[in-house]
């Protein structure tokens, strides 16, 4: 076991944090929620219906990027845990993403014109690489800042839902932005989903917030970085490196809730994905529709910001995120059961949109909440490898939390990509055209390779070990052992 560092327990129950430091830590995430946006639910439809790549090449090509990426995230993580500077151990990195991840977004939707289909692809690959990698710069320390602001464990749920909140509405708010002002019909485009210069116009807005969130939240957060605990300045080899993460990502309690994480990212994934095709091509709503459902989803995130915390003082943490994902699972599919059993309203009937406005609302909500709680899951393994290995690994154990988020839009544009590829759903395809059993068809896969990946994560879920009790018992631990350490100093 590495030496333990000296463990200076905060009494977080009686300093709550402002509200301000809970405002700034989470407006950060507004540059994730927009770039995990702009992948999950925009970029397979640019790129297979408007730039023409096939879906397959699309999915593939994020594929690739999410397997590099894999490598990326645990590095950045395990630097920033042993990074030293004036500015901390966090913010170095978060400073120096913005700009590159705003260029390289903006680029991502400017595709150059006249290429083939190979040049094509292999500029989808190195852009979304260099997105990816220099998001990991930004999120994975940003997201490391929560299990050192505070360690009690219902104020980190508080905190994590105001991280999940902005994502969300950040995200959103560009979403909705998009397809009221940014994607709309011209005479060349009767629907707006398809009209090329819209995506330019996304980029453009997308980069410009990305770049003032990201050093609003870095500088915002600053301050508190001083008081952050630093560990003792250590040097390291590569093979040592390589065996403290090993150690570290070898917790139990981490790698059940890193594993079902992905599960539950993977499903999410596949629903953002397939989100525009199952709203354009099955339920044929219009861009106006578009722009009313997004907005409901603000009504979700306000919902779960109020009801998150509450929830977890009373049930705990895992039970609730369970409960959680159950919910929203069997709310969400609801509607598109019912059309594939013939008992709901045609489509353009305004019946039709009243039910699936609401559904989305409270589905959303639900699966809000419980991405919130396995966040919040992620920060109490922290003490819980220190008591263990001796070493704080805030970065290390947030990459993993990191690489699960953007799982959503790498295996989630992949599995559409081959569902769309296996139905035979047309490029170019127009909304009413498509036939009836291609539609079907495209349902009746999505639906149950959806379940099955919530199946999978909620069982692995089961695995997650650490409750109130055991996470407070373990801070004893810590600050006994901290105190023991101290009084041998001293002799």
């Amino acid at each position: 076991m590495a030496p333990s560092t000296r463990y200076q327990p905060r009494m977080d129950s009686e300093r709550k944090l402002p509200l301000a430091t809970k405002l700034l830590y989470g407006l950060g995430s507004v540059a994730f929620g927009v770039k995990d946006n702009g992948f999950s639910y925009l970029l397979l439809l640019f790129y297979n219906q408007v730039v023409g790549l096939p879906a397959p090449l699309v999915g593939l090509a994020i594929m690739l990027v999410m397997i590099v990426d894999s490598f990326i995230d645990p590095i950045i993580g395990q630097v920033s845990d042993n990074w030293r500077s004036k500015l901390g151990r966090r913010h170095p990195f978060m400073y120096a993403a913005a700009l590159p991840l705003a260029v390289s977004y903006l680029a991502l939707w400017n595709p150059p014109h006249g290429w083939s289909q190979g040049a094509l692809f292999a500029y989808l690959v190195v852009a979304a690489l260099i997105i990816r990698t220099f998001i990991t710069f930004y999120e994975v320390p940003s997201s490391a800042l929560a299990a050192e602001l505070t360690q009690d464990y219902d104020q980190r749920t508080a905190l994590m839902s105001y991280r999940y909140f902005f994502a969300w509405v950040g995200g959103l708010l560009l979403y909705l932005i998009t397809f009221l002002f940014l994607l709309v019909p011209d005479a060349h485009h009767k629907v707006g989903q398809t009209n090329p210069a819209g995506y330019s116009r996304y980029g453009l807005t997308a980069a410009v917030i990305m770049f003032v969130t990201i050093l609003i939240s870095a500088a915002g957060t600053q301050r508190r970085a001083a008081a952050f605990r630093v560990p003792p300045h250590r040097r390291l080899g590569l093979l040592a490196t390589l065996r403290e993460m090993v150690a570290t990502w070898s917790n139990r309690s981490f790698l059940y809730l890193t594993l079902a994480g992905l599960a539950l990212a993977m499903a999410t994934g596949l629903n953002a994905a397939m989100n525009i095709y199952i709203n354009t091509y099955f339920w044929e709503f219009t861009s106006r529709q578009f722009a009313i459902l997004i907005a409901g989803v603000f009504i979700s995130a306000f919902m779960s910001l109020a009801a998150v915390a509450p929830l977890a003082r009373r049930f705990g943490k895992r039970g609730t995120a369970t409960a959680l994902v159950i919910a929203s699972v069997t709310i969400g599919a609801a509607p598109m059961l019912a059309r594939l059993a013939r008992v709901l309203p045609a489509n353009h009937t305004p019946a039709l949109f009243d039910i699936v406005f609401i559904q989305s609302i409270f589905s959303v909500a639900l699966g809000i909440a419980a991405t919130t709680l396995i966040g919040a899951m992620v920060a109490d393994v922290v003490e819980d490898g220190e008591l263990k290995t001796g070493r704080r690994s805030e970065g290390l154990f947030f990459s993993a939390s990191s690489l699960t988020a953007k799982a959503v839009s790498g295996v989630g544009i992949f599995a559409a990509s081959m569902i769309l590829l296996l139905v035979h759903f047309p490029a170019e395809a127009r909304p009413g055209q498509v036939p009836e059993a291609i539609i079907r068809n495209m349902a009746l896969v999505y639906l149950p390779l959806l379940v099955g990946f919530y199946v999978v994560g909620l069982i692995l879920l089961r695995g997650y070990g650490i409750t109130r009790a055991s996470h407070a018992d373990t801070l004893t631990k810590l600050a006994a052992r901290a105190e023991s350490i101290h009084v041998d100093n001293l002799l």
